[in-house]
């Protein structure tokens, strides 16, 4: 028997699907395992909001003795706007076999190619970009809560097939200090000096209000990007009720004119710190073993989700100013010595800018990869933000 593509429809389908990495990782002291739960949300359409307007399948790979040994996910997205229709293919694994690697492609590719699409984006996530997006390329250690990780050889299966980069994401990292350069508190000190100006830490007890006002902040810095950079408040209401209860109030700031929020810096402790252990499960056992964790080992590192500012305050110091409240509250008052920021791609040179300029250097890169249908067509890589 040859080996076979199957759909996963049945129970024990999803089984062999989450379980599958563990077998590929299992010499891997970097790998984290997700969480099952996390995985199985975005193949749910009550839970992914992006089945609306959109479809997705998942596949397995069996060898001739009837053993899992890859899988694959092909999804469109509505809201993924490019310039020709693009699907998504992503939470990939394989056995180091090129040969089944490119069988899987080939499979995504016609399916996708189905469905009226022209090109075909990966390893993406059929949903928001802050989680199971990229291929990491190089320096593979421990990764972060909802970042992808993946043997070396994956890099070149992708680009043997003909995938080309599209962009690149690197994550920046540092030491938690006041060490910035001089121009940083400089831009601080004007902007302090308004009145009209104040930085405020998230409170628990009124989050829903944060959450709105984040969404404020979200739609206003990014409704010119396109490719679907939208959220509603009732989505982010409840983004931030599944972050509430790892949510630390200390590294969460926003900035407000009067009353009306103009940037916000999101992080959240480095989750993978705890959930290392959990082996992918979390059940009530799970939860309090949490617990129990959190209570016995201090975090050392939190990482940055996301940060914004609304155009009007953009080039003035805004961005200086709201992280040097912020770090001066987080050095005094938190246990957290290292900092890593989730991904910023190479076609958004104003956020590396600012990365750079707080003493921040490369920690990892991934990269989006493009496959186009048209092999005679042009390649393009993605526009830069200006």
């Amino acid at each position: 028997m040859e080996r076979q593509i199957i759909e996963v429809k049945t129970k024990a389908q999803v089984r062999e699907f989450l379980d599958l990495p563990s077998k590929i990782y299992q010499n891997d002291n970097h790998w984290v395992r997700p969480l099952d739960k996390d995985i199985e949300a975005v193949f749910d359409p009550e839970q992914n909001k992006f089945f609306k307007t959109g479809v997705c399948s998942r596949w397995l790979m069996y060898d001739a003795s009837g053993a899992p040994i890859a899988r694959i996910a092909s999804f469109i997205s509505r809201k993924y706007k490019q310039k020709q229709p693009t699907g998504g293919i992503g939470f990939f694994e394989c056995i180091e076999d090129e040969a089944a690697a490119h069988q899987l492609f080939d499979h995504c590719r016609d399916w996708l190619k189905e469905r009226g699409m022209e090109a075909m984006d990966g390893p993406i996530n059929f949903g928001e970009r802050d989680r199971f997006w990229g291929l990491l390329t190089d320096r593979h250690f421990e990764p972060l809560y909802y970042m992808n990780y993946n043997p070396p050889y994956y890099k070149d299966f992708f680009e043997h097939y003909g995938f080309q980069v599209y962009f690149y994401q690197e994550c920046y990292g540092m030491k938690v200090a006041m060490d910035f350069q001089s121009k940083f508190f400089d831009r601080h000190r004007a902007i302090a000096q308004n009145k009209h100006i104040r930085a405020q830490h998230l409170v628990k007890k009124n989050w829903k209000k944060f959450a709105k006002d984040f969404a404020y902040i979200y739609n206003k810095a990014w409704a010119s990007h396109g490719e679907g950079k939208t959220l509603d408040e009732k989505t982010t209401i409840q983004l931030f009720r599944s972050m509430r209860p790892m949510m630390d109030e200390r590294i969460n700031w926003f900035a407000y004119e009067d009353d009306e929020p103009v940037a916000c810096w999101i992080n959240l402790p480095d989750l993978n710190y705890y959930f290392k252990h959990l082996n992918g499960k979390f059940g009530l056992f799970q939860k309090l073993y949490l617990l129990w964790l959190k209570a016995t080992q201090p975090n050392p590192k939190f990482v940055g989700i996301i940060f914004g500012v609304l155009p009007k305050w953009q080039k003035k110091g805004m961005d200086a100013y709201l992280i040097v409240e912020g770090a001066k509250h987080i050095t005094r008052y938190s246990q957290f010595k290292e900092y890593e920021m989730q991904w910023i791609g190479d076609f958004n040179p104003k956020m590396a800018n600012i990365a750079k300029s707080l003493g921040a250097t490369v920690t990892r890169r991934l990269a989006t990869y493009r496959y186009l249908f048209d092999r005679n067509k042009p390649f393009e890589r993605h526009p830069i933000l200006t």
